[in-house]
């Protein structure tokens, strides 16, 4: 095979390969009831049974105030090594009053949201700060190179022939 034949194929391959790592993968998690399964829930009139029945278990339980049933569906896509970018969030919120009766049926989307700052707060502890230079250089003179003292894995433990043995 002539070289710039075979330097052409070489570039070609590798160009599809790259293009191939760049590919678009679409991701859907999750579940969200259809609209006929979510025109069957009666406000007032049925239980949280009821509403398993219809639609499921839900994919979480809201875990503060009022207790509601989330349904939530995400699609994400990703490109070759970048962060996944949410394109779509679906969410059914189904509220239960206190005698366990359905108050309320939501539904959101990703528009609804809302974009929670993470706090990156570091805990101080105790002790003292080691440079590089102190961490790689702190253990020299530390060592004992005496026998005597020497702990042997299954061996005395270090102890003086005087000491009791078991």
């Amino acid at each position: 095979m002539p070289r710039p034949f075979r330097d052409l194929a070489l570039g070609a391959v590798l160009s599809l390969a790259l293009l191939g790592g760049c590919e678009t993968v679409t991701d859907i998690r999750g579940f969200i009831p259809d609209d006929e399964s979510l025109s069957k829930i009666q406000v007032g009139l049925q239980n949280k049974r009821d509403v398993a029945d219809l639609l499921g278990t839900p994919s979480t339980v809201a875990p503060f105030g009022e207790e509601t049933w989330l349904y939530i569906s995400r699609t994400t896509r990703t490109t070759a090594f970048f962060e996944p970018k949410v394109v779509a969030q679906h969410v059914v919120a189904v509220v239960f009053d206190e005698k366990g009766l359905v108050a309320d049926v939501r539904r959101l989307e990703l528009a609804d949201g809302k974009v929670i700052r993470h706090v990156a707060r570091v805990t101080p502890s105790p002790g003292k700060e080691l440079s590089f230079l102190e961490q790689l250089i702190g253990n020299v003179g530390r060592f004992n190179t005496s026998r005597d003292n020497r702990t042997i894995p299954g061996g005395t433990g270090g102890l003086p022939d005087s000491a009791p043995r078991r």
